[in-house]
């Protein structure tokens, strides 16, 4: 959310613009975490930033503006799960690792974006496509990643080639976004905090490699 920018009539903003920006942004993204979405406005966000609405609509159009640009951004840091499934190995003590860090990486991308991934969520099952794409644009490339890894493991012989590597991949990172997006309601159920990343994990080996985990 650095470097050049720009602002709603397209002037390039100066450092202290750009600041400002930021500063507004992180403002935004405070409120979403203690505020349902629809009920944060730009008179706010502008008053938590110490600055006046009529700056925060130099750089963004409404909320849900510059609540896109805060989804983008996250979207972008996302790119880094992809890092915890490709190349990586699902034999033995190593496949252990790979899905306990696939399943941690998951857990705690959630926690630290929980306020703006809510909103991406909610927009997107009510049809809105800009927040459907971000959402895309978040999983799409872990799921391919894990559809490689099971295709593999299917030409060596140690998966069922009659699964469907695509959608295994894409329900294992369905059932990690769900998890990870609902960790505290784990409670409620008589769960502990401690137990989900160990469960998840086992699920997700399982679901890989059709296999009992080697620890």
């Amino acid at each position: 959310m650095t470097g050049q920018v720009r602002t709603v009539d397209g002037r390039v903003a100066g450092r202290r613009g750009q600041a400002t920006r930021l500063k507004l942004l992180e403002c935004l993204g405070d409120m979403l975490g203690s505020a349902p979405y629809r009920d944060v406005r730009v008179i706010d966000v502008a008053r938590k930033a110490g600055t006046s609405p009529a700056t925060f609509y130099q750089y963004f159009p409404d909320v849900e503006g510059a609540v896109l640009e805060l989804a983008d951004a996250m979207a972008k840091e996302g790119g880094g799960l992809t890092d915890l499934v490709a190349g990586r190995s699902w034999a033995g003590k190593a496949g252990w690792q790979t899905a306990e860090e696939l399943a941690d990486g998951f857990l705690s991308f959630w926690r630290k974006h929980d306020a703006i991934l809510r909103v991406v969520d909610l927009a997107a099952a009510e049809g809105d496509k800009r927040f459907a794409k971000i959402r895309m644009r978040l999983l799409t490339p872990v799921t391919g990643s894990l559809t490689t890894s099971i295709e593999e493991l299917q030409a060596k012989g140690r998966v069922d080639r009659g699964a469907s590597a695509a959608a295994l991949a894409g329900s294992l990172v369905t059932m990690l976004s769900a998890v990870a997006g609902r960790q505290k309601g784990f409670s409620a159920w008589g769960a502990k905090q401690a137990d989900i990343k160990p469960s998840l994990a086992l699920l997700v080996h399982l679901g890989v490699t059709g296999r009992k985990p080697t620890r």
